[in-house]
C-alpha cells in the first residue's frame, strides 16, 4: 500500500484517473494535488498479516454468523433521530450469493421496545466478540444511494458501556447521506463528538460511484495515527494535532466493528419522493489486520 499525506482539508476532490504517471518519492509531495498514483491493491501489503475476517460465504438465506456478530434491534433513534427500526428478519439482513445483503423497508412496523417506524433495516456489531487495538481495518461494499439514505462501516471503543460514548472514541471508516459520489470519514471523542468531530468528505473519481459497483473502505490505525482509504485513495491521515485544544486522543484501547443502513436522521435527513426502496447494503467482505511487526492485540470470545 502506497501511503502519501495529503494536504489537510475538509473536503478533498479525487485526483483525475485519465492520467497515470509514476511518481518519485521526491516529487510526491509536489504533484499529488494534480496526478493521480498508479497502484494494485486490493488486499494488503506483506506487511500485514490477517487477525479477523466474515466472507460471508453461507447458504443464501443465513443470517450474520452468531459467533462474529450481533444483530442489534430497535427503533429508539439511536442518538440521532433515525426513522426506522432494526430488526433480525432476513428480510432486513442474511446471507446471499456471497454477500451480506442489509435492506432498507419502507413498511410500517412496531418492534418488539413497542416503537412504531416506517421503515425497517439492519444494524451488526461484533461487540464482545471481537476487537483489536492498532491494524488495518476493511471492508469491500456496494452501497446504496438516495435522500434520507446512511450506510456506516464504523469502530466503537469496546469499553463503552463503562466509558460511554464519545469517551470510548468512534472511528468512522466510512458513511454516506444519499449522494452516490461523495463518502465521508469522522472521528469523535471527549471534546470532538458530533458536528464537532474532525470529518473529511471525499469526492469520489470522475465516473465512479458508490452504488454501481463494489469498493475498498479501510483505515489503518496506528498509536498516533489514523489513514483512511477509498480502494487505492488515501483521503486523509488525522493525528492528535487535528483535534480541538485540550482535547484528548483516546484511539488507544481496543474497538469492535459494526455495519448498519440507517433511514433519515439530523444528518441526512428524511427520504422524499426521489427515494426508491428497497435499498441494499452489499457487504462482499470485511477483514482485520495487524502488522506482522507486531503482536496483535486484540480480544476474540
Amino acid at each position: 500500500m502506497i501511503t502519501i499525506e495529503p494536504p489537510s482539508t475538509i473536503c478533498i476532490p479525487a485526483p483525475p484517473t485519465n492520467l497515470k504517471r509514476t511518481l518519485t518519492c521526491v516529487s510526491i509531495v509536489l504533484l499529488f494535488a494534480a496526478l493521480p498514483v498508479t497502484v494494485t491493491p486490493q488486499t494488503p501489503a506483506s506487511s500485514w498479516q490477517l487477525t479477523w475476517s466474515d466472507e460471508f460465504n453461507a447458504p443464501n438465506g443465513s443470517p450474520p454468523d452468531p459467533a462474529k456478530w450481533n444483530i442489534v434491534t430497535g427503533g429508539k433513534g439511536f442518538g440521532n433521530n433515525e426513522l426506522e427500526t432494526y430488526t433480525a428478519r432476513p428480510a432486513n439482513i442474511q446471507q446471499r450469493d456471497g454477500n451480506l445483503v442489509i435492506t432498507a423497508q419502507k413498511e410500517n412496523l412496531t418492534g418488539p421496545d413497542g416503537v412504531s417506524r416506517n421503515y425497517t433495516s439492519a444494524r451488526i456489531e461484533t461487540q464482545n466478540h471481537f476487537a483489536q487495538k492498532y491494524g488495518r481495518f476493511e471492508a469491500r461494499i456496494q452501497l446504496p444511494a438516495g435522500k434520507g439514505i446512511w450506510p456506516a462501516f464504523w469502530l466503537l471503543g469496546e469499553d463503552r458501556e463503562t466509558a460511554q460514548w464519545p469517551n470510548c472514541g468512534e472511528i468512522d471508516i466510512l458513511e454516506t447521506i444519499g449522494a452516490p459520489s461523495t463518502i465521508y470519514n469522522t472521528i469523535h471523542g471527549p471534546g470532538y463528538s458530533g458536528g464537532k468531530g474532525p470529518t473529511t468528505e471525499y469526492l469520489l473519481p470522475a465516473g465512479r460511484q458508490v452504488d454501481d459497483a463494489f469498493h475498498l473502505y479501510a483505515v489503518e490505525w496506528s498509536p498516533s495515527d489514523l489513514k483512511f482509504f477509498f480502494d487505492s485513495h488515501l483521503i486523509v491521515e488525522r493525528t492528535p494535532a487535528d483535534l480541538p485544544a485540550n482535547t484528548k486522543w483516546v484511539y488507544d484501547h481496543p474497538f469492535y466493528l459494526l455495519l448498519n443502513l440507517a433511514v433519515g436522521g439530523h444528518w441526512p435527513g428524511s427520504p422524499d419522493g426521489t427515494t426508491v426502496f428497497p435499498q441494499h447494503m452489499l457487504v462482499d467482505y470485511v477483514r482485520v489486520y495487524s502488522r506482522i511487526s507486531a503482536s496483535p492485540e486484540k480480544q476474540g470470545r
